[in-house]
């Protein structure tokens, strides 16, 4: 049997041992819980549905109560129970919600759904901060955000993604406002303009009137001297 060289025998526990951290770091995490969002939500926007799937992780009790923090700009009166296990019921609280009831099966997840009247028209990122009560009395906390690198934390709590708000136009009285303004304004102007022409026009003839006028009476002067003149 050929023997392996002293050099690959040196690596062979420091490569074992490197493929082990992979093999560890790349299996699936924890459960976790899950929400998803209506189409077409939007900050600022109509009501939404947010469905939520809380994982089972306990082999030998069963998820009785799921408390929920809203992201902020929500209030808690704005929600309202859709959907959820068979005889659990809502309770809102000081910042969020709770949804309990009797104990799922073990190893069951929790499937809830929720309406929402309004998003905050200033977020598109909003987080549910959540704890997943067991009826052993044990829970689970799903209270982290995402990391500044992204990278995905132990815990994470779920999060969701809207579009922006909508951009709203002026209305269209205060658009219109401006140009009956530049209208009126332009036809004063023109008015001005016609009546300085016409008080110009008017002390032109006037003038023109005194002058024919004197220089009929010049003329007149001349004739009557003339004639005056032509019988001595």
């Amino acid at each position: 049997m050929p023997r392996i060289p002293a050099v690959l025998r040196r690596l062979a526990v420091p490569l074992l041992a490197g493929s082990a951290v992979l093999l560890l770091t790349a299996a699936p995490a924890a459960a976790h819980v899950e929400a998803t969002v209506s189409e077409g939500a939007q900050a600022g926007g109509d009501p939404v549905t947010v469905t939520f799937s809380a994982e089972a992780e306990r082999s030998s009790a069963g998820i009785s109560a799921i408390k929920v923090q809203l992201p902020e700009g929500i209030l808690p009166e704005w929600v309202t129970l859709e959907s959820g296990p068979a005889g659990w019921a809502l309770d809102l609280t000081a910042d969020g919600y709770e949804l309990a009831g009797a104990a799922l099966p073990a190893g069951t997840a929790a499937e809830y759904a929720i309406r929402i009247g309004t998003l905050p028209p200033d977020r598109t990122t909003l987080v549910f901060k959540t704890l997943v009560d067991y009826s052993d009395g044990s829970e689970d906390a799903w209270s982290e955000q995402p990391t500044p690198y992204g990278a995905e934390p132990e815990n994470p709590a779920p999060t969701l993604t809207v579009a922006p708000a909508a951009v709203t136009s002026a209305p269209a009285s205060s658009i219109a406002a401006p140009t009956t303004s530049a209208a009126t304004s332009g036809a004063a102007d023109a008015t001005a303009t016609d009546t300085e022409e016409a008080s110009s026009g008017a002390g032109v003839a006037r003038w023109l009137t005194i002058g024919v006028l004197v220089v009929a009476v010049v003329v007149g002067g001349l004739v009557f001297w003339r004639s005056r003149a032509a019988r001595r």
